[in-house]
């Protein structure tokens, strides 16, 4: 079937309300927020351990640090690299660098020296706006790099009244770092913001300008900046308003979890919630305890998660004495969302979870389920307005694949990246006629539903079957004992690859590699159960709580090489 054909089926289980098309403003976020602040700005905008800003309160923050920024030299296409948790200062930060028509790029805190270095020289970051605490890693990248002045902010800055006075003695107790030596090229954030008057600068971008260069996660190789326009960043907001006709402008609660600096946070957490005159209630750190009691006080209606975050939600042995009634619907992407999970989180809370999916190179969201029709679980549902997709093979990428067949997904639509900063033949590869290449092996159904079958690097061929290890992962969270769980191939002399699974028991559980085994062979062909079973106290994720493949195969490949020796 042609892309056309498949369009026409997919529309057909769109929401009541939801066009084929949205209607896109003419003006960029930063003046579209601007805007709005007029008409809005007495409302609450985000929430901090207790302190509140109003929209107007941080769009002056916004204004005042934009000045501050021009003044210290900072310009139209200037690169501002931010390494920053979820905190207000990440939506001033981010927000008057595009007021100025300079350049985002979005840095992991988590990252160590080598990586900042090797991101900041590939992305040409001029200036940077980091954490105190991260400021010893920071530190010694700068002679390695352009960077000509580092903006240095705390989480002190943020807090209310009395929590701003303990917090160095809890960093102090938790041995984070907090003493900078300001001066010399380094200057601190509020100091910035409480001595610089709001900016007189009218906004200096147009939608085709650069707005974010948005690094790929590094999960399946060398990190490359996705290039994301204005236009870009609007067109996926847009789109996703456009998706959710129920979200109420100005009456949303939402959470602020997903990291920041993430492309599925800036997107949904801050881009998006600032769009709909949102409340967003910034958590800079994950830990159980304080999130459940901070959804219990603030009474959030919009949850955007990932799977982890929903299994430890349900896991967490005193769930029952929080109130979740709040929240209307969550939405769940970055990760393969288990249908089990989906199941329980549902029941205990009464909302709705929709999957999408999406990528750094599209800004990120492409596809979602509707949140009142047809939502298929295991599916990342259809794709979004004004959104081309189809399945190619994975051979040359040419041949259009029918339902039902798996192949290579592409998507088309305004959110796709201009391309990789600095990388051309990359780009080629990725971008094909307008069509992005995911990289993601998918099947669509008679109903235009995708399915992601898996990562196309992730594919497992034993004995000339091709494994998909998503597949297998979905079978093993079904398992009761199960709290995580995760799947690869391994080099096998007779078959090319073998199947191996890492699982982590649920707190109190015990599991033996024959009970996993078993559990399999009732529920997967005989070539896709596991040979090796390895039971494991935790896996290696991501800054968002994506389980990295990869660090278990590049574990896999040191023990074979030291076997070998």
């Amino acid at each position: 079937m042609s892309v056309e054909s498949m369009e026409a089926l997919w529309i057909a289980h769109y929401d009541k309300g939801v066009p084929r098309q949205a209607t896109y403003p003419a003006d960029p976020l930063p003046a579209i927020l601007g805007k709005n602040v007029e008409r809005w700005g007495h409302l609450p905008a985000t929430y901090f351990y207790g302190k509140k800003l109003t929209y107007r309160e941080l769009w002056d923050k916004i204004m005042r640090f934009a000045e501050a920024l021009a003044r210290l030299g900072v310009e139209k296409e200037t690169k501002v690299g931010i390494m920053l948790p979820n905190c207000p200062q990440f939506f001033i930060a981010y927000y008057a660098t595009l007021w100025l028509g300079a350049v985002v790029v979005n840095t992991n805190p988590m990252y160590v020296e080598r990586e900042i270095e090797h991101q900041w020289n590939d992305g040409d970051v001029e200036y940077a706006i980091v954490l105190d605490h991260l400021y010893p890693k920071v530190a010694p990248v700068i002679g390695k790099t352009q960077v000509k002045k580092v903006i240095v902010t705390s989480l002190k800055e943020a807090l209310p009244f009395p929590l701003s006075m303990l917090y160095p003695i809890k960093a102090k107790k938790q041995n984070l770092f907090m003493k900078v030596p300001y001066g010399d090229g380094v200057l601190n954030f509020t100091d910035l913001i409480n001595r610089t008057p709001p900016t007189e600068r009218p906004f200096n971008a147009t939608l085709e300008d650069l707005a974010v260069l948005q690094y790929t996660g590094g999960t399946t190789g060398v990190a490359k900046g996705a290039m994301l326009t204005h236009k870009n960043i609007l067109a996926n907001v847009v789109q996703i308003n456009t998706w959710f006709p129920e979200v109420r402008i100005n009456e949303e609660r939402v959470v602020g979890l997903l990291p920041l600096f993430h492309v599925f946070g800036m997107t949904v957490c801050m881009n998006y919630a600032l769009y709909t005159g949102s409340y967003v209630c910034l958590i800079p750190k994950f830990e159980i305890n304080d999130l459940l009691k901070l959804l219990h006080k603030f009474k959030p209606t919009l949850f955007p998660g990932v799977p982890t975050l929903y299994v430890a939600i349900l896991n967490h042995p005193r769930i029952s004495s929080f109130d979740l009634s709040s929240v209307k619907f969550c939405i769940t992407g970055s990760a393969p969302m288990p249908v089990e999970v989906m199941k329980k989180f549902e029941e205990m809370t009464g909302s709705i979870i929709v999957e999408g999916f999406g990528l750094s190179e599209a800004s990120p969201v492409t596809h979602c389920n509707p949140i009142r029709g047809l939502r298929k679980p295991g599916s990342v549902g259809l794709p979004m307005p004004d959104t081309y997709v189809k399945i190619v093979d994975i051979e040359s990428g040419e041949r259009e694949l029918p339902p039902g067949e798996a192949g290579e997904l592409v998507v088309k639509g305004p959110q796709v990246m201009k391309g990789y900063w600095k990388k051309p033949e990359e780009t080629k590869q990725t971008l094909r006629d307008g069509w992005l290449y995911t990289g993601d092996i998918a099947m669509m159904d008679s109903d235009g539903y995708t399915f992601i079958v898996d990562r196309k690097k992730d594919m497992i061929i034993a004995g000339g079957y091709n494994i998909y290890p998503r597949e297998i992962d979905e079978v093993l969270y079904s398992h009761p004992k199960v709290l995580d769980a995760a799947t690869i191939g391994v080099k096998d002399p007779y078959r090319g690859e073998t199947v191996k699974v890492f699982v982590v028991p649920k707190p109190g559980e015990t599991l033996t590699e024959e009970e996993i085994i078993s559990f399999c062979k009732t529920r997967l062909a005989a070539y896709k159960v596991p040979k090796i079973v390895e039971i494991r106290d935790n896996l290696p994720k991501s800054s968002v709580g994506k389980i990295l493949r990869k660090d278990l195969k590049a574990e896999e490949e040191a023990r074979l090489a030291q076997q070998q020796k």
